[in-house]
């Protein structure tokens, strides 16, 4: 194993392990890799197992069977050193990997690693396949010193076909990974190892306009700021992201309109839709098509799903957490030749600081294992929700988007506010604070403890509205936390 190459690979260190484990067991192991589109997993794999694998072939987005076919046999003609006549089924596919893959033991290596990527694009309707697969694993590879990685960015159809799958391949997957984007701290740690060193106010920006994705980060330009990056990388012709939503979405999912309804009606509602409202809001037709959509966004990692304090499974509310996406639908559409430094002047409006507060907001929630050692009860159990009550003729309605529940009779509410400097409390803002909490308290009638917590980005400014009010303050160094 190339262990320098390894150190160019930055976090991943829980996907790391489970590789390398795979490599030390002493039997066969079939590995199943989800992750959206361009999150790395095929990096991943070529870095962990370089020098290990003895065949791999990546799928053709909508093609033939026949063609794919004729891929499979020339990546097997490349690694054989041999030609490889191209096979008429699946079935005799896997059989001739079986007979190039026999010459390969006995060389001494720990493993041999098959890579089989895309495998949904492989895998196309009733081209036999699974079944093929099946045969490959159940009747020989089973019994070899071998890893097989299957690799897909439909998560969904990963999860239905192959992992939750009931006919040959049932309970054949040894080890999973859903490889996530990079957190802050990861985007921190990769941003340097390409010798790009940017302070946490200017890599939260970038954070907010196309998430922790490699793919994206990697455009991103030495000695230039996050606006400048924006600029060039979104809004400039021939920019990578000014164009990828389009690319995005049918990629990854047959009849890709339905899941792209659900994220621009996703994308006009801050505070989250229910199923109910969600269906309305898209102006889609309610039925059992619609939990396939918001399932396979969910587990493409899309979308994500709380459930709000103190509500039933029912009420679940679905709330757009792909930045990429949502700054896509808030700026970069519609923006067609409006000159250069766009961003520069877009983010000095007033939208762009609704959407900085929600997407920040966004960011927070995804961040909940950093806020809880931030707060010292990672050892505590605690379920994260949110909190809204619709205001009425003797109330005013409030909002919480982030509260914690703890089991030692304890609630954290959170207040999240995203500053280009301190964040100084306003009277009326401590007077805000101080009717939430106590609305909430009546509405909940919880008899636990209230600790009002507030993140920020650079802190608070104290003062004489702010003492007693805060219990404890947040900023973007806890986010960074890994």
């Amino acid at each position: 194993m190339n262990r320098n190459t390894k150190k160019e690979l930055v976090g991943r260190v829980q996907e790391r392990t489970i590789l390398e484990q795979a490599l030390q067991s002493d039997e066969a192991e079939m590995v199943a890799i989800t992750g959206r589109r361009r999150v790395g997993k095929t990096f991943l794999v070529n870095t962990i197992y370089e020098g290990y694998i003895d065949f791999e072939v990546t799928g053709i987005q909508n093609t033939s069977k026949q063609k794919q076919l004729k891929n499979f046999a020339y990546q097997l003609s490349e690694f054989s050193g041999k030609p490889i006549e191209k096979q008429s089924d699946w079935l005799d596919a896997f059989i001739a990997l079986i007979q190039y893959l026999k010459t390969k033991q006995g060389n001494g290596k720990q493993k041999s690693v098959v890579f089989l990527d895309e495998l949904p694009w492989l895998a196309t309707p009733k081209s036999g396949f699974l079944q093929g697969l099946s045969f490959f694993w159940n009747s020989w590879a089973v019994k070899q010193n071998i890893i097989v990685v299957i690799c897909g960015s439909a998560a969904s159809w990963m999860i239905q076909k192959v992992i939750d799958h009931k006919g040959g391949l049932h309970n054949r997957i040894t080890k999973r990974i859903d490889l996530e984007p990079f957190n802050l701290k990861e985007t921190e740690m990769y941003l340097k190892n390409r010798n790009i060193h940017l302070d946490r106010y200017q890599i939260i920006q970038l954070y907010m306009a196309m998430g922790g994705i490699p793919h994206y980060l990697k455009e991103i330009v030495r000695g230039k700021s996050a606006a400048q990056n924006i600029d060039a990388i979104c809004f400039a012709k021939g920019g990578l992201l000014k164009k990828e939503f389009s690319r995005l979405y049918p990629a990854l999912f047959k009849n890709a309109e339905n899941h792209i309804a659900i994220i621009r009606a996703l994308a006009s509602k801050r505070q989250g839709l229910t199923r109910i409202e969600l269906v309305k809001n898209a102006q889609l037709s309610d039925g059992g098509g619609i939990n396939r959509v918001l399932d396979e966004l969910i587990h493409s990692g899309f979308i994500s799903s709380y459930y709000p304090y103190g509500k039933k499974k029912k009420n679940v509310l679905y709330r757009l957490t792909d930045e990429y996406s949502l700054f896509y639908l808030q700026f970069i559409e519609g923006t067609v030749n409006q000159g250069e430094n766009i961003w520069q002047k877009l983010s000095q409006t007033q939208t762009y600081k609704s959407w900085s507060g929600y997407t920040f907001e966004g960011i927070c929630l995804k961040h909940n294992p950093q806020i809880k050692r931030a707060l010292s009860i990672g050892g505590v159990y605690s379920e994260s929700s949110s909190f809204y009550q619709q205001g009425n003729q003797d109330m005013q309605g409030i909002q919480i988007d982030l509260l914690i529940d703890r089991n030692d009779h304890v609630i954290n509410l959170f207040e999240i506010k995203f500053y280009n400097t301190f964040f100084v409390m306003t009277k009326t803002y401590a007077k805000s604070l101080q009717e939430k909490m106590a609305i909430f308290k009546a509405v909940t009638q919880t008899s636990k403890q209230i600790f009002v917590n507030l993140i920020t980005t650079f802190g608070l400014l104290h003062n004489e509205h702010s003492i007693g009010l805060i219990d404890q303050i947040l900023t973007l160094d806890d986010l960074f936390d890994n």
